[in-house]
């Protein structure tokens, strides 16, 4: 079970989507990796030798941002635009779509449950 940037690979699953676990690797970008590293995309992740491994993290490590680091720089990202107070900002801080979704009766995800009103309280 080989270790890649903090996370343990899969067992029993192909590299191309046992480096899909890793935060910020996608099937494209895993398949590029392979490639350049000189794996077999089919080859399984119990199947790989250290130094296969070793040429993946070099590879990871040069050239991509995972795991921590990339959530580092998206919640500084969110952080900065909070800080000007601009549109994206705005809906950031107040817990409502960012992307020009409706809000009148949709994006529960985000807004979270529905509150029910108490009506007729005297």
């Amino acid at each position: 079970m080989p270790r890649i940037a903090g996370v343990d690979l899969p067992k029993d699953k192909r590299m191309e989507i046992a480096l899909t676990y890793v935060y910020g690797i996608g099937r494209k970008t895993a398949q590029d990796i392979l490639d350049a590293a000189g794996v077999p995309e089919g080859t399984s992740s119990d199947n790989v030798s250290e130094s296969q491994v070793k040429n993946i993290r070099d590879i990871i490590d040069d050239k991509y941002t995972v795991e921590g680091d990339l959530r580092r720089e998206i919640n500084m990202n969110i952080k900065r635009l909070m800080d000007l107070r601009c549109y994206r900002g705005l809906r950031h801080m107040k817990h409502l779509p960012v992307r020009g979704q409706r809000t009148h009766t949709n994006a529960r995800t985000r807004k979270g449950p529905k509150r029910l009103s108490v009506r007729g309280k005297k």
